[in-house]
């Protein structure tokens, strides 16, 4: 029997969301096979979630409760409204976005552009703190439901569904766009240096915003919520309560802000995300540069370690003193460290959390509050800070560092080394914040308690973060987006910074003992102290933790290296 060559072929089956939901949740239980300490992750950061949501829920529902509908526009008007900013700014400043469908695997595949981004906003909804956000926004329906029955309760869930797909999708559409910007060397340090002086002032900026809170008149910002609300940042959110308020008309309007809106976010994202399967972007030509100088191995060498002598451990020293310098994440810890450690130690110093108000001058220090004790306290925070960048260092090298392992590095030397490498940057930062705050404060005779106070701290610090960067390694994910991190990381890199930061601030007790008792004399002590301090911790830790890493070596190769 002849058989018809030109048969047509079956069908492909139309891709949709729901194959890339299905996806991200096939690869999140294969990551999870076989690894305890991520399914324990897992388990926290859910408890986290549901207690944060459960918080959020009575806030949201306090209006209902309490039967006081006046409020109930602005609760969420403004909470709603700082959800918004929140999925917006803190991907890019703290805990980054979930890439467990990394769209650069998607590159070689025939996939619409607009199936691609649906899909990936889909399984983007497909997370933890989804759900807890969901959860807690179930408060607006409440309130919604008890103002003005079981229609404003329904509009409220379409409201909040809306709202929730619109925070998704900024933070998705923010980070692919930075993500691509930060490809390009001609905005990668001003995107660095924008988002840690964004990191820097949500301190101070909480601090104002607790005194402004406290003389507000409440009923002054009825209008302001109403203004707020017919903006995407509370648009969705306030659908419910103007059903309930007898102003139905206002509801279609808002959702069509909403959906208009994210439209508009997709487009974006789906313009960005072209770059980001690719993993380029257009730099221009790229500028005549003299040729090189010197020889093969001293070109090798930074300016930075043109000291270091030229054998292993001053090659190791030139390695992670250039990744430093160059790589996008670590130069953004570098620059948080620098513009953190200037802006909290003279909001402390300057009178604690006292941003006074004033009537005729608006904010202004509340009086100096400022001695040689609060003044160590103020430093080991920012000694504490500069040290727990190094809480996961062998996550920035990933599956590199299979090279040290087979070059059977000894692991005194390796921690040694990425001190020293990291000092040569972060020490002239740490004088430069002494003599600042020093001028500041008006007391340079303070100048040796400050940097005292500083360099043990520091040294206390990379003592405490070697053993936590060895023992509590996680790996980050093989992605062009710097703000990506994989399924449970977010939860341990936290843990992990807590854990550090405790640990450092223990470390440093003795200096602030010292402080409290000593009086004037440790005001000529504390600098020599401090820094036979710091440096005999450093040396002891990476004596210890280097043991550690002889005998964790290959462990520790394993954490690191992303799994695909």
């Amino acid at each position: 029997m002849a058989v018809e060559l030109t048969a047509p072929a079956a069908p492909a089956r139309r891709v949709s969301a729901r194959h890339f939901v299905r996806l991200k949740l096939r690869v999140m239980g294969n990551n999870f096979r076989g690894q305890g300490w991520r399914i324990a992750l897992f388990v926290v950061g859910v408890v986290v979630g549901l207690w944060l949501a459960a918080t959020g829920f009575f806030l949201f529902a306090a209006p209902g409760l309490a039967d006081e509908g006046r409020y109930a526009s602005m609760v969420a008007a403004f909470g709603g409204g700082l959800m918004v900013l929140g999925w917006l700014l803190l991907p890019l400043v703290f805990f980054g976005v979930d890439e467990t469908l990394d769209p650069a695997r998607f590159a070689l595949l025939p996939l619409p552009r607009r199936t691609l981004v649906t899909g990936l906003l889909a399984a983007a909804a497909v997370s933890v703190p989804t759900v807890a956000v969901l959860l807690a926004l179930c408060g607006l329906v409440l309130t919604a439901a008890v103002l003005g029955g079981w229609v404003a309760a329904v509009v409220e869930v379409v409201g909040i569904l809306a709202g929730l797909l619109l925070c998704v999708a900024a933070a998705r559409a923010v980070t692919s766009a930075f993500a691509s910007m930060l490809r390009s060397r001609r905005v990668r340090d001003l995107a660095a240096v924008l988002l840690a002086v964004a990191a820097a002032l949500l301190g101070p900026l909480q601090l104002i915003g607790i005194s402004a809170l406290q003389e507000t008149d409440w009923s002054r910002l009825t209008g302001v919520a109403e203004v707020v609300g017919w903006t995407p940042l509370g648009a969705p959110w306030t659908v419910g309560i103007d059903v309930a308020e007898g102003r139905a008309w206002a509801a279609p309007v808002k959702l069509l802000i909403t959906a208009l809106t994210l439209v508009v976010l997709l487009v974006w994202w789906s313009r960005s995300l072209e770059s980001a399967m690719t993993g380029a972007a257009s730099t221009g030509r790229a500028p005549a540069k003299a040729g090189p100088t010197g020889g093969a191995v001293a070109q090798l060498f930074p300016r930075a370690a043109g000291w270091a002598a030229r054998d292993r451990f001053g090659a190791m020293v030139a390695r992670d003193a250039r990744y430093w310098w160059r790589d996008a994440r670590r130069r953004a810890n570098l620059i948080t460290v620098a513009v953190v450690g200037l802006f909290v130690p003279v909001l402390v110093n300057l009178g604690g959390a006292g941003f006074a108000m004033d009537a005729e001058q608006g904010f202004a220090p509340a009086g100096s509050a400022s001695s040689p004790l609060l003044v160590s306290l103020s430093m080991v925070f920012v000694g504490v800070l500069a040290a727990v960048t190094l809480a996961n260092q062998f996550g920035f090298d990933g599956s590199a560092y299979a090279a040290h392992v087979v070059a059977a590095v000894p692991g005194q030397q390796e921690l040694r080394a990425r001190m020293t490498a990291f000092s040569i940057y972060v020490v002239p930062m740490l004088a430069v914040v002494a003599v600042v705050i020093a001028v500041v404060l008006g007391r340079p005779a303070w100048l040796g308690v400050i940097a005292g106070s500083l360099i043990a701290t520091y040294g206390a610090g990379l003592a405490v973060n070697s053993f936590v960067s060895v023992l509590g390694a996680y790996a980050l994910p093989e992605t062009s987006n710097p703000f990506a991190l994989n399924t449970g990381a977010g939860v341990a890199k936290s843990f992990l910074t807590l854990l550090a930061m405790l640990g450092t601030g223990a470390a440093a007790v003795p200096m602030v003992v010292a402080a409290a008792l000593l009086g004037d004399i440790w005001l000529w002590l504390a600098l020599p102290v401090g820094v036979a301090y710091g440096v005999g911790a450093a040396l002891l830790g990476a004596y210890l933790a280097g043991d550690v890493l002889d005998r964790r070596q290959p462990e520790l190769l394993a954490a690191v290296t992303p799994r695909r």
